[in-house]
């Protein structure tokens, strides 16, 4: 049965992967300097503008970690949502390769405000206390939220008006574009975003993350954080063949985008139609959080991968991708139903 634990779970693009299949043909530059990662970056610049700087890295962690590293001193801190990404899931990677102190703000649905930002300045100066310098919030988060292009905007003014830099996560922005029917352009540059994590491997890539700087000038010298980091691949063509099909004037990026959202909406529609089962939080993306009962939980697993997202409450989480099909849906509830139905 398919897979709901993570939309990591699933395989590579088959489009994508000949992509790479045609990039592997004689000898070519090392290091990004060959053509197709040129062609590669030419459409990144297509869709965030000439000003953009872009740097290919492997793994969502080290892309967000050394632009974190990158844009801070060692007395800096960075807000974030209690639920983000580089507080909960990076294995402390921020602070102890960038050298940072992460700071928490107050979030709805997962999604930061204006005011929970501003909240954090309270100590802007005092030398006994880090000082914040950079906002970073995940697009979608890490709750299945959306923030709108007006909420970005908000946060984006709040911050520069503290003096701060913005940072956005973008490991699933194809999902939050597609959803919103955007362009990434939309929700980034034009909103004030000032440096993303571009996130493909969640979309039908295979370890192909990037270090989009939007503002200009701020990613120069990245390149030499990059190395450092130990994150300048030798052989980048296959990322960026990667990345020159994904963001093809088809807009590969968007058609895997709505197939994984769309099946989360179908997902969350047919298992809410189960009893005992509650859809626990608005489904914007391609994931859904619910309840089931507590010893449902790991027969259930055992027939398809989930995880349990809050040990606390016992809440689930189950995520779609490009790769999920209604027949998948339809299994995945099936065995649903029977796994309830066998404890009564």
């Amino acid at each position: 049965m398919r897979s709901f634990a993570s939309d990591n779970y699933a395989g590579v693009h088959p489009e994508i992967m000949d992509a790479m299949f045609k990039a592997n043909v004689g000898d070519m530059p090392s290091y990004g300097e060959d053509p197709v990662s040129g062609r590669a970056v030419d459409l990144f610049k297509k869709h965030f503008g000439d000003q953009a700087q872009i740097y290919f890295i492997a793994t969502g962690t080290a892309t967000n970690t050394l632009i974190l590293k990158h844009i801070t001193r060692s007395w800096n801190s960075v807000i974030c949502s209690t639920y983000g990404h580089i507080h909960v899931d990076e294995c402390g990677s921020p602070e102890a390769v960038a050298g940072i102190k992460l700071i928490t703000a107050r979030t709805a649905n997962g999604k930061l405000t204006p005011d929970a930002v501003v909240e954090q300045m309270y100590a802007k100066g005092f030398v006994h206390h880090s000082q914040p310098a950079v906002v970073s919030f995940a697009q979608c988060t890490e709750l299945g939220t959306i923030y709108t292009v007006q909420e970005i905007k908000d946060i984006c003014d709040a911050a520069h008006n503290e003096g701060l830099l913005v940072h956005m996560d973008g490991a699933r922005l194809a999902n939050a574009a597609a959803a919103l029917g955007t362009s990434f352009k939309e929700m980034t540059v034009d909103a004030g975003v000032d440096v993303l994590s571009f996130g493909g491997t969640k979309n039908g890539c295979m370890c192909a993350e990037a270090a989009v700087f939007l503002k200009p000038g701020l990613g120069d010298d990245f390149r030499f954080v990059r190395k450092q980091g130990m994150q300048l691949i030798s052989k980048m063509r296959f990322i960026g063949a990667q990345f020159e099909r994904f963001l093809a004037d088809d807009e590969l990026w968007r058609q895997n985008a709505l197939q994984a959202n769309s099946m989360a909406a179908l997902l969350a529609e047919k298992a809410a139609q189960v009893d005992g089962v509650k859809i626990s939080g608005p489904v914007e993306a391609n994931g859904v959080f619910a309840f089931i009962p507590e010893d449902c939980i790991a027969p259930l697993q055992e027939k398809c991968p989930f995880y349990i997202w809050d040990e606390l409450t016992g809440e689930v989480r189950w995520m779609t991708s490009f790769m999920t099909t209604e027949q998948d849906i339809d299994d995945f509830v099936a065995a649903l139903k029977e796994t309830l139905s066998n404890r009564k």
